[in-house]
This record gives C-alpha cells, sequence and structure tokens, in this order.
C-alpha cells in the first residue's frame, strides 16, 4: 500500500443493511480530506470504520503500511474530535487536553510541558484553568482539538466538528483548523454536509451518495467545476436544471430553438466526448454563475433565455431573482435589483453550462 491510508473494497452492514458499499479511498501523508454529503448516507460510518468502532463486514483498511482492520481504537494511534466535542464537564481546560497523555503514562513533566505547547498553540493559555463549562463554543473546540492532538496521532478525524458553532464563529474557526494543519503537517479526515466547509479546509473531497457509495472523489477545485453526474452537480450547488434539445455539426454543439431561447451553439471543447451526438441534453447551472441581461442582447456562443422575474431577494452583497421561464423557475444572482414583473434575459456562458444525458 502506497498511500497513508488505504480504504479497500470495505462493505459495513448494519444487520441486513448494507450501508457502505465497495469503498475506495486513498489518504496521503499531510493531506486533510472532507467526507461529504447528505445525513445517513454513511460520512460518519466511515470515520468509525477508519478509527476502529465500526467493524467492516469485508474489505481492509491499511494504515501507514500496516493492516489495521482488526485492531481495536487504542491500538491504530488516531485521535477523534466529536460533533459534540465529548470533553469532560467537571474538568479544567488544561485537564482535558492532557487527559489521553495520563492514559498513556506519561510523566507529569512530559503531561506538563505538552499541555502548555498546546494552550500556546491554540491560544488558550488564558483558559487554562477554567472548567470547559465556562468556556464559550469556540473556545471548547479548540480544547476538543488539543486533546486530540496532545497525544500526535498518525490521523486526526473529526465529526462535524464546527456544527455546533453559530455561523460568525464557525467561519473563524475553519480557517484555524486549516492553518494549523498546514503548520504542523498532520493527516486529517473530517466529516461535514456543509459543501462551503469541505471547500474551504479539504485538500480532497470525498463525496459520498444517499446509497452509501462514493459518487466523485477529487480536488474541490475539480469537484466543484467537473461534476461527473447530476447528484454532484447538484450537490455542489448548480440547483437550476433544463434539457435542451442538441444536434451537432463539424465544430460545435448546436442548440436548437426553443420557446424562451433563440438557436446557439457551444464550442465542441466545452462538452464531454460522450454527450457529442444529437439529441437531448440536460444542463445544470448555478445562480452564481448565471447572468441576468437585457433580452434583447446579442451572443455569438453559449445561452440566452427569456424569462419574467417573479421574486427578489437580498442575502447580502448581492440579489437574488427568481425568473420564469416558461414552466420552469430559475434563481439568478445579480449586483442590482431588478423589480419583479420584468422581462429579463437569463446568460449562460459555456463554461457555465454542466451537461449531461438527457
Amino acid at each position: 500500500m502506497t498511500a497513508f491510508l488505504s480504504v479497500c473494497d470495505v462493505d459495513i452492514h448494519y444487520g441486513s443493511t448494507k450501508v457502505l458499499k465497495n469503498i475506495n479511498l486513498d489518504v496521503e501523508k499531510n493531506e486533510f480530506v472532507a467526507l461529504l454529503g447528505a445525513s445517513g448516507c454513511g460520512k460518519t460510518t466511515l470515520l468509525n470504520s477508519i478509527c476502529g468502532f465500526k467493524a467492516v463486514s469485508c474489505g481492509s483498511i491499511w494504515n501507514d503500511g500496516l493492516d489495521i482492520t482488526r485492531l481495536p481504537p487504542e491500538k491504530r494511534e488516531m485521535a477523534m474530535v466529536f460533533q459534540s466535542y465529548a470533553l469532560w464537564p467537571h474538568m479544567t481546560a488544561k485537564q482535558n487536553i492532557s487527559y489521553g497523555l495520563k492514559l498513556r503514562k506519561q510523566s507529569k513533566e512530559q503531561i506538563s510541558k505538552r499541555v502548555a505547547e498546546i494552550l500556546d498553540l491554540l491560544n488558550l493559555e488564558e483558559f487554562g484553568d477554567r472548567l470547559v463549562t465556562q468556556l464559550s463554543g469556540g473556545q471548547r473546540q479548540r480544547v476538543a482539538l488539543g486533546r486530540a492532538l496532545a497525544v500526535d496521532p498518525k490521523l486526526l478525524l473529526m465529526d462535524e466538528p464546527l456544527s455546533n458553532l453559530d455561523a460568525r464563529i464557525r467561519k473563524t474557526v475553519r480557517h484555524e483548523i486549516k492553518a494549523l494543519q498546514k503548520r504542523l503537517g498532520f493527516t486529517a479526515i473530517m466529516v461535514t454536509h456543509d459543501r462551503e466547509e469541505a471547500m474551504i479546509m479539504a485538500d480532497k473531497i470525498v463525496v459520498l451518495n444517499n446509497h452509501g457509495e462514493i459518487a466523485q472523489k477529487g480536488s474541490p477545485e475539480e469537484v466543484f467545476n467537473n461534476p461527473n453526474s447530476e447528484f454532484i452537480a447538484e450537490f455542489m450547488g448548480a440547483e437550476n436544471i433544463l434539457s435542451l434539445k442538441v444536434k451537432m455539426d463539424d465544430s460545435f454543439l448546436i442548440i436548437k430553438a426553443g420557446p424562451y431561447n433563440e438557436q446557439t451553439r457551444i464550442k465542441q471543447e466545452y462538452i464531454p466526448q460522450s454527450l457529442r451526438k444529437d439529441g437531448i441534453l440536460k444542463s445544470h447551472f448555478r445562480s452564481e454563475t448565471a447572468k441576468l441581461v437585457q433580452p434583447d442582447t446579442e451572443i455569438s456562443e453559449g445561452l440566452l433565455m427569456i424569462g419574467i422575474v417573479t421574486q427578489v431577494t437580498y442575502p447580502g452583497g448581492f440579489f437574488r431573482h427568481a425568473v420564469s421561464v416558461g414552466d420552469l423557475s430559475f434563481l439568478v444572482d445579480h449586483e442590482h435589483r431588478i423589480e419583479t414583473g420584468e422581462v429579463s434575459g437569463i446568460f449562460l456562458e459555456p463554461e457555465d453550462l454542466h451537461l449531461f444525458e438527457g
């Protein structure tokens, strides 16, 4: 096994129900991997199988060249940060951080030195003697992370570590964890259902579908910009969907005229080889990549649809418009407000259209 961690052909059952199917995943040393997917898809189950809390039904798990498939959790040299933090409420921050070191029977001097290092690393020096119940959510999260890092694990596992924080604190802490991982160079796997969180923190994203299978894995840019299925496209935010009648000529994919669009074309370089044929394609696009333009805008490539603005909201920093095009409705972001009832064009560049078999 050449990867630092390898999950090979793993299935996991709960009773007669198979919750994970044929999981194959390689994690390189010092890599930060995010397991992403909807609730119930098996993300936490996969994390628990890696750390030994859940036995695999078949397949194997290797870490640093060793087969750890049947090793108990305490023999795997890993540490877990739980969703609930799982801190001892009657202990101080120092005592929680030192807990794993005491179990390893380190000396008082070693423990004191290591705890001081961790408190300094996480900017918790002034909070070391406080009970964790007296700390804020962000501070408790740091204590849980410190307890895990104190034992110098081969692999750090995190199960929705930021889900209990409010949005403002969560944005700060996600950057702190990523910076800490880069600084210390530890290997980490994090479970999350938050797409933005995974994009910001991870070197590699692994998306599980609702059947307990890996649907796609790759860098954040690859998964976001080149979804390999409609499921991935929609999960990664391309939630606007329409069907297009197309035909091929020598150099272009021709999008045929419809009730709300003129005939137009897209260069073949934007079209996967398997889709270069006449027929119907399904397209997904994001609200932030579509553009609202004047209905009479002339285009040479891409797609222009004409619709009516039916709703406007302000999420902050831009206006989000619901635009009805015939029986369909699309969400489109725009820097300026366009009033409801106005006719508007929705323009999509060729690279904004994620195309799939119709």
